[in-house]
């Protein structure tokens, strides 16, 4: 298996990336380099967190070949006192037979790999991914436009950490105290960049620790769930009425524009290029007002520049972007409140039939038939899925105590306190390499997990917003490759301090992993490598607290950011108009759901009336003998004709306030008028 596990892994891990693209983003309409930079970010970053693990394993394997090779009485004449850590180094027995992983990788695969990782991912996060996110963002109509504008908005960007490096640099070259090499330049560097993803990663670990249990607990909660939902569609609807008056207000821009500047002007392509950007129903009514054959007058009213152009373009991208967003957002939205709504009338069901309101909504296909039947459906909705999230949520809950543990005490080597260092190392002591991995890649994922979900709940003023179902754009999509490359590279590096495997913050003279090994030594900073890499994870403990009182929630509520808080005056009134908005929609969908089933009857039962009066009718020409062309002709034109009145027959619309016979009257009129047509 030499390698093997790792080209495995790396295959799997680039169709979760790709996966993971495909959801949140757009194949088909966003640009083919946007897509490469997020995908490679995300591969980078993915990858990091699965191989990991086989660096561990194959990192103790050769701490045993390591101390197999040193005499044994080295071991025997070993003094406690030469090192705090000697009863807890499994290798500091003597010699023990050394058993090769199944994962193992040979010398020399792990340091190019991480090398090439490393560094990929740190040219995307702090060069590619900001040039990209302006180029994307901008509204220029050529790729060199693009460009410049891209370059312009990062100048101050790039010029800032240049102006910092420099000053660094001078200030080193001017000191006598410093002497650096290239190396020691290059592992300042990566400590800079460490620090930075590690302040961040203590934040966002903070939030996820907390939030991400009790989420699950809440989701067993049907009503608490279904009131979060009505909250949830207040907000939402109110963000979608804001963006079609958004979108209306440029559209009435783009008209403006498109009617003044005409079709001979030298700016009339950069016109259609936003004509196109624009939803078809506006492109529709902007060309059948629009007169091509109207010449425009250099000598009348003053034209827009290029430049408002491209400000007006950009405009129209984020507007379409945000409302195609809140609509689909809102449809999703319906589909969840109604299907809460179906969970909570179906728990006092006493025929343990699950029951959807709309027929559209039942799950389809030869699964629903024979496995997730109407009944499978009833116990897992209003029975087993809420113990289930509730004992995920005790696992979850256990998990963030062991973290937040291990962040405080990982530091202690003597005794060791760190409960994934405990358990590490007993299964290094048998050389259980499959628990080892196991574990490893378990903790990992959760702290990824943690960390992950809150830059994908992250929303900063719609501006940075990751939504589902493609709706993501471009900006959003570089901005979590970019987050994602910051805070995965310190995030292993921690992990790898909570299980002792980092000779620089736990002090043992040890064999290093390939991953720390491309870190360099981090003493050449050592109020940062025994200061802040240590102590300040320790201010998760706080940042729990805050989380789990709803500190952050609260003061967004002060601020004016209506957040679910539950008990609130505020809340409650938007949790009452998001119950009144989803019965409305509610309304709607039924007159929807009914029209189609009646439309539906009324085909079949005068598809077959038809055929059979068709029947009657050839019978009766042939046996009289006086089937002529004419009679055809005029035939055909009164059977169109009746087709026509039948298809233009559609369900009368009924307010609800009516009394029940009026509205019982309405709905058989067309059944009345399609028997009696049919008649004809």
């Amino acid at each position: 298996m030499s390698g093997a596990a790792l080209a495995l892994e790396v295959v799997v891990v680039f169709f979760l990336a790709l996966f993971l693209l495909h959801r949140y983003g757009d194949f088909r309409k966003q640009h083919r380099m946007v897509l490469f930079a997020t995908l490679l970010a995300w591969f980078l970053c993915f990858l990091i967190v699965f191989i990991l693990p086989l660096d561990v394993t194959t990192t103790i394997y050769n701490q045993c070949e390591i101390d197999n090779r040193v005499h044994p009485k080295s071991s025997d004449t070993f003094s406690p006192d030469n090192s705090s850590n000697s009863s807890v180094l499994p290798t500091q027995r003597g010699t023990k037979t050394c058993f090769k992983p199944w994962s193992y990788i040979p010398d020399g695969i792990l340091p190019v790999f991480w090398r090439v990782v490393y560094w990929t991912s740190q040219f995307l996060t702090w060069l590619l991914i900001p040039f990209m996110q302006s180029y994307a963002r901008s509204g220029g109509f050529s790729i060199s436009g693009k460009i410049k504008t891209a370059l312009i908005e990062n100048a101050i960007y790039y010029g800032t950490y240049l102006l910092i490096f420099c000053s660094l640099l001078i200030y080193v070259a001017v000191s006598p105290q410093w002497h650096l090499s290239w190396y020691d330049l290059r592992t300042i560097g990566i400590t800079a960049a460490n620090t930075w993803g590690l302040f961040l990663l203590v934040l966002l670990l903070g939030y996820g620790l907390v939030e991400i249990p009790r989420s699950y607990w809440r989701a067993s909660c049907h009503g608490h769930l279904l009131t979060k939902t009505y909250f949830k569609a207040a907000k939402l609807m109110t963000e979608k009425a804001d963006a079609e008056e958004n979108l209306e207000d440029v559209m009435e821009d783009v008209r403006t524009v498109s009617e003044t500047i005409k079709y001979n002007h030298p700016l009339r392509k950069c016109i259609d290029t936003i004509l196109n950007k624009c939803p078809l129903e506006y492109q529709e009514k902007m060309n059948r007002n629009m007169d091509d054959y109207e010449d425009f007058d250099d000598k009348g009213n003053p034209y827009p520049s290029k430049n408002s152009l491209v400000k007006l373009h950009k405009r129209v991208i984020y507007a379409v972007q945000r409302h195609n967003r809140t609509h689909v957002q809102w449809q999703i939205l319906l589909d969840e409140a109604f299907h809460l709504e179906d969970v909570a009338q179906n728990e006092t069901s006493s025929a343990h039939q699950f029951s959807h309101s709309f027929p559209s909504a039942e799950p389809s296909g030869w699964i629903s038939r024979y496995l997730y039947t109407a009944a499978v459906e009833w116990y897992w909705e209003c029975v087993f899925r809420r113990w289930c999230y509730r004992v995920l949520a005790v696992v979850l809950c256990v998990f963030s105590a062991a973290v937040v543990w291990s962040e405080c005490t990982f530091f202690s080597t003597q005794p060791v306190l760190s409960l994934f260092a405990v358990f590490i190392q007993l299964a290094e002591r048998d050389y259980n390499y499959v628990y080892i991995e196991m574990a490893c890649f378990i903790t990992i994922f959760f702290l990824c997990y943690c960390i992950y979900s809150t830059v994908f709940r992250i929303r900063v003023f719609n501006y940075y917003y990751l939504a589902p179902h493609h709706q993501t754009d471009a900006y959003s999509l570089q901005f979590s490759g970019m987050l994602f490359c910051r805070l995965t590279p310190p995030l292993c590096l921690n992990f790898l301090g909570v299980i002792h495997m980092d000779s620089t913050i736990s002090h043992q003279q040890r064999q290093q992993t390939a991953y720390t090994s491309i870190m360099g030594s981090m003493q050449v900073l050592s109020f940062i490598a025994n200061g802040f890499y240590i102590y300040y994870p320790m201010l998760i403990v706080l940042l729990c607290i805050a989380t789990y009182f709803s500190l952050g929630t609260r003061c967004l509520n002060l601020l004016g950011f209506q957040q679910f808080m539950g008990e609130n005056d505020l809340t409650s009134d938007l949790v009452d108009e998001g119950r009144e908005l989803i019965r409305r929609e509610r309304r709607k969908r039924q007159r929807t759901e009914d029209g189609d089933n009646r439309r539906r009857e009324w085909r079949e039962r005068y598809g077959e009336h038809s055929g059979r009066s068709r029947s009657t009718y050839s019978e009766l020409k042939e046996s009289d003998g006086s089937g002529t062309d004419t009679g055809r002709g005029q035939t055909r034109r009164d059977r169109s004709d009746k087709t026509e009145l039948l298809q233009d027959v559609e369900p009368l619309d009924f307010n609800e306030d009516e009394p029940l016979e009026t509205e019982e009257r309405r709905r058989s009129l067309p059944v009345h008028l399609c028997i009696s047509l049919s008649h004809l």
